[in-house]
């Protein structure tokens, strides 16, 4: 393609190359426009970054990987065979769960397996192991399609088969019960249910409010899989900034962006560029934010109208997370392991408050497992993380991390240890570095530290998330974790795509295949 044609192509500015500013630059290029991401810091990814303790090397974000197709269709878009830039396979464990009363559950992948497992450790009939996990699958198939890969702000989306058919099955999809109340009902084994009731935690909610319908989530990880990167979690920002290099995106890092520039067009403003944060103007024909969206309107938007029902709804947990250096190995461990609290609901109750309860459960990810050049031979690099409440004036983190640390590590021993001895864990730390809340916040802009940007704690949640584009501000889009569909990986490659499908029946664009970097 002649770089001439370039002149005449949509400029679009992309705010933020989070995973799916990514996405969004991709998916926008191919359909024929001219795009410029702007990201205040050094490298593209978000928090798929990582961090470098000595010789541990940490993925300080997401550490779960699950829809890697989605991942996948990008490449396959360019006319690219995903393969050849970013490779990954299928965890046959999904997670090792332990209790502190001794029992230990390996979660398999396979439903089948995984049903048998729980059989011999659990005593629950494999029938109904797979009999809940087809229904949370049902569930999906009924209602993810709409909820999770179309617009709920657009009114074709309730005018089509899918939604009909789901209407005909509400009685399906326990919209009246909390998660809780469906695994009690549909499970039993006050085991079982804990190690379901956790999925909530997937997008930040808690599974005594939140709503039934949710226990699709199992589904992800028990019938589509859970998934191991070579190299790591941050290996997906690397391989998506290295595919839109190629498609001829243009970033600019450690640039700032200080206001979104409109101009008043008709009954409402309209967006025409961003304003750099030394000054500079920058002209587009549409502009992306893969910002939050609460520091979007508040710090770039400030003249204009906010939705602000909708930027006041409860927000998602945060999480309190220690990166350890441990410079040995525990065997008895996988790529990832829970220890479950013994009062769940007790745990959940002290999230509501603000606050951290004495025995929280604790996840710990160990990426060494599957990628040797994360931490030396014979060390681990442990990412320990436990749900935290979002930050509060109130809080006192420094307090919080010091008795929770003391805390995890005296359970992580006892769980760990052997006929009463310590596992040795306190001594073989030798690396640490902590986010709370407010780490999380100011390194991501992440509002109150909220990983997941609002929670799903009621039935009208998924229709209060921000839509895609913008009801006050003409030619501006969203697209990251805090708008529809929601937060998490798979999300936020999904508003992407559900961003630039809103954007493109608006304002078409002309669809093409850029050459080559010339091209733009």
């Amino acid at each position: 393609m002649p770089s001439a044609s370039s002149e005449s192509l949509p400029r679009i500015g992309i705010i933020g190359a989070g995973i799916a500013g990514l996405a969004a630059a991709i998916r926008l290029r191919l359909e024929g426009a001219h795009v410029e991401v702007f990201e205040a810091a050094d490298t593209a990814g978000g928090k798929l970054g990582e961090l470098v303790l000595g010789e541990y090397r940490f993925g300080i974000g997401p550490s779960l990987l699950t829809m890697p197709e989605y991942i996948d269709e990008l490449f396959e878009l360019a006319g690219e065979v995903p393969g050849d830039h970013f490779r990954y396979r299928r965890l046959d464990t999904v997670c090792r769960y332990a209790w502190e009363d001794g029992t230990r559950l390996d979660a398999r992948a396979n439903p089948k397996a995984f049903a048998e497992e729980v059989e011999r450790v659990l005593g629950v009939p494999a029938q109904r192991v797979l009999k809940t996990l087809a229904h949370g699958e049902e569930k999906y198939h009924l209602t993810g399609r709409t909820f999770l890969e179309k617009s709920l702000h657009t009114p074709g989306t309730w005018l089509t088969p899918e939604v009909g058919h789901a209407l005909t099955r509400l009685h399906r999809l326990d919209l009246t019960r909390t998660l809780h109340q469906v695994h009690e009902r549909d499970l039993g084994e006050p085991h079982l249910v804990q190690l379901f009731d956790r999925f909530a935690t997937y997008n930040g909610s808690n599974p005594y409010r939140a709503p039934g319908l949710l226990s699709m989530i199992a589904h992800f990880e028990h019938g589509a899989g859970a998934f191991v990167p070579e190299g790591g979690m941050p290996a997906i920002g690397r391989a998506l900034y290295g595919l839109a290099e190629r498609l001829g995106v243009a970033f600019h890092f450690e640039t700032r962006v200080a206001e979104i520039l409109t101009q008043k067009q008709g009954r409402r403003p309209r967006a025409v560029g961003l304003r750099l944060e030394d000054d500079r103007q920058m002209l587009f024909d549409r502009v992306v934010s893969n910002m939050d969206v609460f520091f979007t309107h508040e710090r770039l938007l400030p003249d204009a109208p906010a939705p602000r029902r909708v930027l006041a709804r409860e927000k998602s947990t945060s999480a309190l997370i220690f990166y350890w250096g441990v410079n040995k190995s525990f065997p008895e461990l996988d790529v990832h392991n829970i220890f479950f609290s013994e009062d769940y609901a007790a745990e959940f109750g002290a999230l509501e408050a603000g606050t951290l309860c004495d025995d929280p459960t604790v996840y710990v990810s160990i990426s060494s497992r599957y990628d040797d050049s994360a931490a030396p031979a014979g060390s681990e690099n442990w990412f320990v993380m436990i749900n935290a409440p979002f930050a509060t004036p109130e809080q006192d983190w420094s307090a919080l991390i010091e008795r929770t640390r003391e805390r995890v590590i005296q359970k992580l021993e006892r769980m760990l240890g052997h006929e009463g001895e310590k596992a040795g864990l306190r001594e073989a730390i030798v690396e640490e570095c902590v986010f709370d809340p407010t780490t999380i916040e100011a390194r991501t802009l992440s509002h109150l530290g909220a990983l997941y940007g609002t929670s799903s704690n009621d039935r009208m949640a998924a229709f209060m998330r921000h839509p895609n584009d913008s009801r006050h501000v003409d030619g501006l889009y969203f697209c990251g974790g805090s708008v529809h569909p929601g937060g998490g990986l798979p999300l936020c490659l999904l508003s992407a795509r559900i961003m630039t499908d809103v954007m493109t029946r608006r304002e078409p664009l002309a669809r093409h295949t850029p050459d080559s970097k010339d091209d733009v």
